[in-house]
């Protein structure tokens, strides 16, 4: 037998998810024409998908990739809406002031961060709750937001109602897609395998020369940023700005929920789980608190019966990766790469892939 039959190979990119890219490509092509064919009503759930994915995107990154798991981020998603209201007051143009607010929130979370991520596991966690409710405080007593009673985004009033319609829709597209490109590079780079090294052992990764410290407040600046662009662009969707609905945990209870049932620490669960989200919450949304407690039992079984979630489940059994940030070592004795010719390997070939970052 040759050498080379009997050493590892080493793979990221496979022909699967090369043909998963162009797909991406064509599929975001179609969203960007589809509000051209799509009814008003339509258009606004679409849009309402886009930052659900942006939302689960971003706590997937900071919690399932970097081991910064926080219950406290609707703060950003609160101050993202908060600074546009602020800012569109002053002047700005309202599209502009959507924008330039989740600049000024990832601007904010940098200084958040030098005494946050001295918080390791739980005390991380509840920390960023205690931010976040803090957060809330100091907003109400904003004149301008007039406390609980809140204020609204008018200046978009002055566009008609469908082009209003439209642009938020692409602004949200384009949003999503830039977000997710930026991330997915980061995370195929060198940096995305110090992400990932922290995550496993923050000591061990320190110890052999990665720089923690300044890995993991970028990767929190960059969840900031992304849920800020959220938060600006659901209210732009909504026009009124409450805080106790901006600044509500179950912001963060749902990037949960997604990124659990979809795969947590896997780049395509966290949008898979904001698409099984947004058809949960289109079908089952008017039940009202049963919505809720369905939401809260769904989340339970994934966790005890599929801790994986969907495509974490998916990838374990069937070694299909569509957009795989890091390496993977296929061992001898399985000369098929799982999923590269459309048969599926059999449970004990797919135990033998692991993914090296």
């Amino acid at each position: 037998m040759s050498a080379a039959s009997t050493s590892p190979v080493i793979e990221r990119g496979t022909a699967t998810s090369r043909i998963a890219a162009v797909a991406v490509a064509v599929i975001i092509a179609l969203l960007a024409i589809a509000p051209q064919f799509l009814s008003a009503g339509a258009v606004d759930r679409m849009t309402a998908l886009f930052i659900y994915v942006i939302l689960a995107a971003m706590w997937n990154a900071l919690a399932g990739f970097g081991g910064l798991v926080s219950v406290g981020q609707q703060v950003f998603f609160g101050l993202g809406a908060y600074f546009a209201i602020r800012l569109a007051d002053a002047g700005l143009k309202p599209f502009a002031s959507l924008f330039v607010s989740a600049i000024v929130v990832g601007v904010v979370s940098v200084p958040l961060s030098l005494f946050m991520l001295r918080l390791r596991n739980g005390e991380f966690a509840i920390g960023m709750w205690v931010i976040a409710a803090l957060t809330h405080l100091l907003v109400n007593l904003d004149r301008l937001v007039q406390g609980e009673t809140g204020t609204s985004l008018i200046s978009l009033n002055v566009y008609d109602a469908g082009t209003r319609r439209m642009t938020i829709y692409w602004l949200a597209l384009a949003s999503m897609t830039a977000l997710l490109a930026m991330l997915f590079g980061l995370l195929r780079g060198s940096t995305g395998a110090a992400i990932r090294a922290i995550r496993d052992n923050e000591d061990a990764a320190a110890s052999v020369g990665v720089r923690v410290t300044g890995t993991k407040r970028l990767l929190f600046v960059l969840a900031a940023f992304g849920i800020g662009i959220a938060g600006a662009l659901w209210l732009a969707t909504s026009i009124t700005f409450q805080p106790k609905t901006y600044f509500n945990v179950q912001w963060t209870a749902y990037m949960i929920f997604m990124v659990l049932v979809g795969g947590i620490g896997t780049f395509e669960g966290a949008i898979l789980g904001a698409l099984v989200f947004f058809l949960i919450e289109t079908w089952f949304g008017g039940t009202g608190v049963w919505y809720l407690i369905g939401l809260g039992a769904t989340a339970v079984l994934f966790s005890l019966f599929l801790p994986r979630g969907l495509w974490g489940t998916v990838e374990e059994r069937f070694g299909l990766r569509l957009l795989p940030v890091g390496y993977r070592v296929r061992l001898p004795g399985n000369p098929t790469a799982p999923a590269d010719d459309g048969t599926a390997p059999s449970p004990r070939q797919s135990t033998q892939h692991q993914e090296k970052a």
